[in-house]
């Protein structure tokens, strides 16, 4: 029920899923309150950026965020381990501009995160609890915020591809869930629509390895298969896990998503924010304890 960093640091190297190039992280611990802050370093210029939604500056195919001219693109599934482990506090060096892809879930983080250990600090945690209801609309996309004693995460996709077509899952998050049910849930692409974003400088680094590929003939490309039967649905939550955590604090609310992406999510935390009467800021003493599951 306290704040939580790490107790050494760790490397993360990789490559960048949009621009296909070499991408390291240098996760260390940092002090309470702190909160998840990036450092983009050029010649000798550093410029730190927090982890919240107000620096977000592009939602295509992934959440960037960025000040000062410096960047860090694909945050997402990092900072879905970061949530989905309730871990506080961090300082993030980044090199290449872009979190590294990995195998496309939040296991490798995970992993690499509970290698360091945590260290628990004597400062409580603090959760934004959703007191109303709110929600946007995109025009057959719908995301939302809901009361709720503890943190779930539902979501509904439909795909035109046999592969997926109409998947839902809800899952009340906590460490063990988060690890069990999502980390290793990878980001998916389709095999037709490859080349028209790499034509747009995008999907430079895609590959097998780090995408679960959908073929134009309704097959996955993969040819270990799937890690879950409904692996599509539950990265969406991984996804909307990550671009959440960008409210600052944890959330006690059920999110509802109906094929919302990046942008509608970004645009949730923001009608959060901009609601105050909606929820209030407690400390973990008023937090009720999820089940670990």
């Amino acid at each position: 029920m306290h704040q939580k960093t790490l107790r050494r640091s760790c490397e993360i190297r990789g490559i960048g899923l949009h621009t296909g190039k070499d991408a390291k992280i240098v996760v260390h611990p940092a002090p309470a309150d702190h909160g998840v802050v990036f450092r983009v370093t050029r010649g000798r210029k550093a410029v730190d950026i927090k982890a919240r939604a107000k620096y977000v500056n592009r939602t295509r195919l992934s959440t960037c965020i960025g000040r000062k001219r410096r960047e860090v693109c694909t945050v997402e599934h990092f900072m879905a381990a970061v949530y989905g482990l309730e871990i506080d506090n961090l300082l993030v060096e980044v090199e290449g501009g872009e979190v590294p892809v990995m195998d496309g879930s939040a296991l490798p983080f995970v992993n690499s995160l509970r290698a360091a250990g945590y260290t628990v600090q004597p400062v409580p945690k603090r959760y934004i609890r959703v007191l109303e209801p709110i929600v946007v609309k995109g025009e057959t996309r719908t995301a939302g915020l809901y009361p709720s004693p503890i943190p779930i995460f539902s979501f509904e996709i439909d795909f035109d591809h046999p592969a997926i077509q109409v998947q839902s899952r809800s899952i009340p998050l906590t460490p063990r869930t988060f690890v069990n049910e999502i980390s290793k849930a990878r980001t998916f692409g389709f095999e037709k629509d490859l080349q028209a974003l790499q034509r747009k400088g995008l999907a430079l680094g895609v590959g097998l390895e780090n995408c679960v590929g959908l073929g134009r003939d309704g097959s996955v490309l993969n040819p270990e298969g799937l890690r879950y039967e409904d692996e599509f649905v539950r990265h969406k939550i991984l996804d909307a896990i990550g671009d959440l955590s960008l409210a600052g604090y944890p959330l006690l609310a059920e999110y509802r998503g109906q094929k919302s992406g990046h942008a509608l999510n970004l645009r949730l935390v923001q009608a959060l924010l901009e609601t105050p009467e909606n929820w209030e800021l407690i400390d973990s003493g008023e937090a009720p304890r999820a089940q670990a599951v």
